[in-house]
Protein backbone atom coordinates (compact mmCIF):
# COMPACT_ATOMS: atom_id res chain seq x y z
CA UNK A 1 0.00 0.00 0.00
CA UNK A 2 1.59 3.24 -1.12
CA UNK A 3 0.70 6.68 0.11
CA UNK A 4 1.63 9.94 -1.46
CA UNK A 5 4.03 11.68 0.89
CA UNK A 6 3.06 15.11 -0.49
CA UNK A 7 -0.70 14.65 -0.31
CA UNK A 8 -0.82 15.79 3.31
CA UNK A 9 1.52 18.76 2.83
CA UNK A 10 0.03 22.23 2.88
CA UNK A 11 1.26 23.40 -0.53
CA UNK A 12 -0.61 26.33 -2.09
CA UNK A 13 -0.60 24.97 -5.63
CA UNK A 14 -3.90 25.03 -7.48
CA UNK A 15 -4.97 25.30 -11.10
CA UNK A 16 -5.85 29.01 -11.14
CA UNK A 17 -2.71 30.06 -9.30
CA UNK A 18 -0.58 27.91 -11.57
CA UNK A 19 -2.13 29.33 -14.75
CA UNK A 20 -1.77 32.90 -13.46
CA UNK A 21 1.88 32.32 -12.64
CA UNK A 22 2.40 30.70 -16.03
CA UNK A 23 0.97 33.74 -17.82
CA UNK A 24 3.09 36.06 -15.66
CA UNK A 25 6.28 34.14 -16.43
CA UNK A 26 5.50 33.91 -20.17
CA UNK A 27 4.84 37.64 -20.46
CA UNK A 28 7.91 38.45 -18.37
CA UNK A 29 10.16 36.35 -20.58
CA UNK A 30 8.53 37.79 -23.72
CA UNK A 31 8.99 41.37 -22.48
CA UNK A 32 12.65 40.75 -21.62
CA UNK A 33 13.33 38.90 -24.87
CA UNK A 34 11.68 41.22 -27.42
CA UNK A 35 10.89 44.35 -25.38
CA UNK A 36 7.68 45.77 -23.98
CA UNK A 37 6.40 47.22 -27.26
CA UNK A 38 6.84 43.99 -29.23
CA UNK A 39 5.43 41.89 -26.38
CA UNK A 40 2.41 44.19 -26.22
CA UNK A 41 1.92 43.77 -29.97
CA UNK A 42 2.00 40.00 -29.67
CA UNK A 43 -0.47 40.03 -26.80
CA UNK A 44 -2.72 42.35 -28.85
CA UNK A 45 -2.89 39.63 -31.53
CA UNK A 46 -3.89 37.08 -28.91
CA UNK A 47 -6.49 39.53 -27.56
CA UNK A 48 -8.04 39.87 -31.02
CA UNK A 49 -8.48 36.11 -31.26
CA UNK A 50 -9.93 36.01 -27.75
CA UNK A 51 -12.34 38.86 -28.58
CA UNK A 52 -13.68 36.88 -31.53
CA UNK A 53 -13.99 33.75 -29.40
CA UNK A 54 -15.76 35.63 -26.60
CA UNK A 55 -18.15 37.37 -28.98
CA UNK A 56 -18.98 34.00 -30.49
CA UNK A 57 -20.01 32.73 -27.07
CA UNK A 58 -22.26 35.75 -26.51
CA UNK A 59 -23.79 35.47 -29.98
CA UNK A 60 -24.05 31.66 -29.92
CA UNK A 61 -24.79 31.43 -33.63
CA UNK A 62 -27.42 34.17 -33.63
CA UNK A 63 -27.19 36.91 -36.21
CA UNK A 64 -27.46 39.84 -33.82
CA UNK A 65 -27.58 43.48 -34.86
CA UNK A 66 -24.67 45.58 -33.66
CA UNK A 67 -24.84 46.48 -29.99
CA UNK A 68 -25.30 50.06 -28.81
CA UNK A 69 -22.68 51.64 -26.49
CA UNK A 70 -24.55 50.68 -23.29
CA UNK A 71 -24.80 47.04 -24.38
CA UNK A 72 -21.13 46.99 -25.43
CA UNK A 73 -20.26 48.26 -21.95
CA UNK A 74 -22.51 45.60 -20.38
CA UNK A 75 -20.83 42.85 -22.43
CA UNK A 76 -17.34 44.04 -21.51
CA UNK A 77 -18.24 44.22 -17.81
CA UNK A 78 -19.91 40.82 -17.89
CA UNK A 79 -17.00 39.07 -19.60
CA UNK A 80 -14.51 40.59 -17.16
CA UNK A 81 -16.73 39.56 -14.21
CA UNK A 82 -16.78 35.98 -15.51
CA UNK A 83 -12.97 35.88 -15.44
CA UNK A 84 -12.77 37.46 -11.97
CA UNK A 85 -12.29 41.11 -12.87
CA UNK A 86 -14.27 43.89 -11.18
CA UNK A 87 -14.98 46.35 -13.98
CA UNK A 88 -17.75 48.94 -13.79
CA UNK A 89 -18.98 51.91 -15.82
CA UNK A 90 -17.30 55.06 -14.57
CA UNK A 91 -18.78 57.22 -17.32
CA UNK A 92 -20.81 56.70 -20.50
CA UNK A 93 -21.66 59.47 -22.95
CA UNK A 94 -22.16 60.04 -26.68
CA UNK A 95 -18.42 59.80 -27.36
CA UNK A 96 -16.93 57.30 -24.93
CA UNK A 97 -17.24 54.64 -22.28
CA UNK A 98 -14.94 54.97 -19.28
CA UNK A 99 -14.47 51.79 -17.29
CA UNK A 100 -13.10 51.52 -13.79
CA UNK A 101 -11.68 48.29 -12.44
CA UNK A 102 -10.99 47.34 -8.85
CA UNK A 103 -9.58 43.84 -9.48
CA UNK A 104 -7.55 42.51 -12.38
CA UNK A 105 -8.45 39.05 -13.71
CA UNK A 106 -4.71 38.26 -13.47
CA UNK A 107 -4.68 39.23 -9.79
CA UNK A 108 -1.41 40.47 -8.38
CA UNK A 109 0.45 38.58 -11.13
CA UNK A 110 -0.23 41.55 -13.44
CA UNK A 111 1.91 43.95 -11.39
CA UNK A 112 4.93 44.89 -13.48
CA UNK A 113 3.55 43.12 -16.57
CA UNK A 114 2.03 46.05 -18.44
CA UNK A 115 1.91 44.12 -21.70
CA UNK A 116 -0.93 42.05 -20.17
CA UNK A 117 -3.08 45.18 -20.27
CA UNK A 118 -3.22 44.65 -24.03
CA UNK A 119 -5.68 41.84 -23.29
CA UNK A 120 -8.18 44.39 -22.00
CA UNK A 121 -7.33 46.91 -24.70
CA UNK A 122 -7.61 44.35 -27.48
CA UNK A 123 -10.79 42.64 -26.30
CA UNK A 124 -12.60 45.91 -25.50
CA UNK A 125 -11.25 47.55 -28.67
CA UNK A 126 -12.29 44.79 -31.06
CA UNK A 127 -15.73 44.31 -29.52
CA UNK A 128 -16.35 48.08 -29.57
CA UNK A 129 -15.09 48.55 -33.13
CA UNK A 130 -17.15 45.64 -34.45
CA UNK A 131 -20.34 46.94 -32.87
CA UNK A 132 -19.84 50.70 -32.94
CA UNK A 133 -17.75 51.14 -36.08
CA UNK A 134 -14.61 52.45 -34.40
CA UNK A 135 -12.81 52.48 -31.07
CA UNK A 136 -9.76 53.93 -29.45
CA UNK A 137 -8.74 52.42 -26.13
CA UNK A 138 -6.73 54.47 -23.66
CA UNK A 139 -5.26 52.75 -20.62
CA UNK A 140 -5.34 55.84 -18.39
CA UNK A 141 -4.52 53.96 -15.16
CA UNK A 142 -3.61 50.33 -14.67
CA UNK A 143 -3.02 48.05 -11.73
CA UNK A 144 -0.08 46.64 -13.72
CA UNK A 145 1.65 50.04 -13.52
CA UNK A 146 0.99 50.27 -9.80
CA UNK A 147 -2.25 52.25 -9.77
CA UNK A 148 -4.84 51.29 -7.16
CA UNK A 149 -7.49 50.76 -9.88
CA UNK A 150 -7.63 50.69 -13.65
CA UNK A 151 -9.26 53.46 -15.64
CA UNK A 152 -9.85 52.51 -19.27
CA UNK A 153 -11.41 54.90 -21.78
CA UNK A 154 -12.99 53.47 -24.92
CA UNK A 155 -13.76 56.22 -27.43
CA UNK A 156 -16.26 55.14 -30.06
CA UNK A 157 -16.39 58.49 -31.84
CA UNK A 158 -13.41 60.18 -33.45
CA UNK A 159 -13.10 63.66 -32.03
CA UNK A 160 -10.52 66.25 -31.10
CA UNK A 161 -10.60 64.83 -27.58
CA UNK A 162 -10.00 61.24 -28.71
CA UNK A 163 -7.26 62.30 -31.12
CA UNK A 164 -5.45 64.09 -28.27
CA UNK A 165 -5.42 60.96 -26.09
CA UNK A 166 -2.70 58.32 -26.23
CA UNK A 167 -4.21 54.96 -27.07
CA UNK A 168 -4.74 52.27 -29.66
CA UNK A 169 -7.30 52.58 -32.44
CA UNK A 170 -9.41 49.64 -33.58
CA UNK A 171 -11.47 49.40 -36.72
CA UNK A 172 -14.06 46.85 -37.77
CA UNK A 173 -12.77 44.23 -40.14
CA UNK A 174 -14.03 44.59 -43.66
CA UNK A 175 -15.11 41.24 -45.09
CA UNK A 176 -13.15 40.27 -48.19
CA UNK A 177 -15.09 38.57 -50.97
CA UNK A 178 -13.32 35.66 -52.60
Amino acid sequence: MSTNHFEQKDIALQHDGFVSQLVRELTGKLESLVGLEQASGYIALVAKSLAEWIEGMYEQGRDLPPLDPAKVADMCIDLKRRIDGDFYIHELDEEKIVFGNRRCPFGDKVIGRTSLCMMTSGVFGHISAKNLGYSKVCLNKTIARGDKECLVTVYYQMSDTSRAEEGIEYFPEIPVSR
